[in-house]
């Protein structure tokens, strides 16, 4: 009886930061002020879900403006109807539920991310979870609000920074999570037959 053996080959993949939208000039590095650039290879990997859904459309990529207050998209904006269920993606502590500027917006501190923490937002969202509660990764944090979206179609968008510094929110996610297309049976030559 002849065996083939086969192995799965999991091909590395750049940065998410470098799958879904390039940065101005094709660079993914960070949104800052007086701030050193910080690089989303120093983003841990720690997102456990996606925000809303299981892979979302991601309608507009993170775009940093070449200066602090320069034109770019320090976010991702993620396909989600009204209502739809927006999740932590990772552990950690709400520390904004709220408003600003007429809009629902939810902010989580991630758990063991250093200090300051990374922390991320979601807006427009109705809250569900007040202002200081622990949240685990999945956990349902509000759902997706019908105004005040920035898109031209329903949209959540969902943002993350250190301090003051913007990053890529789709870093947090692991491979496994990031939609890189299935994995590959590939024949493993020169091995010996039993």
């Amino acid at each position: 009886m002849l065996v083939v053996a086969l192995t799965v080959v999991t091909l590395l993949a750049p940065p998410a930061s470098r799958l879904f939208a390039a940065g101005a000039g094709g660079s993914p590095t960070a949104v800052v002020g007086a701030l050193p650039a910080a690089d989303d290879e120093a983003v841990p990997a720690v997102g456990r879900t996606w925000p809303v859904g299981v892979r979302p459309r991601v309608l507009r990529g993170w775009e940093p403006p070449a200066s602090a207050y320069g034109p770019g998209h320090r976010g991702v904006d993620l396909a989600a109807a009204s209502g739809t269920p927006v999740r932590a993606v990772a552990d950690g502590r709400v520390s904004f539920a709220g408003r600003v500027a007429g809009k629902g917006v939810v902010s989580v501190e991630l758990a063991g991310t250093g200090d300051p923490p990374l922390r991320t937002s979601y807006e427009p969202v109705r809250a569900s979870v007040p202002q200081g509660a622990e949240v685990t990764a999945g956990e349902v944090i509000g759902t997706v609000e019908a105004g005040g979206s920035h898109c031209a179609a329903p949209c959540v968008h969902w943002g993350l920074l250190r301090d003051e510094t913007y990053l890529d929110p789709l870093s947090l996610l692991p491979p496994w999570l990031l939609h890189r297309g299935p994995s590959r049976l590939l024949p493993v030559l020169g091995v010996p037959l039993p």
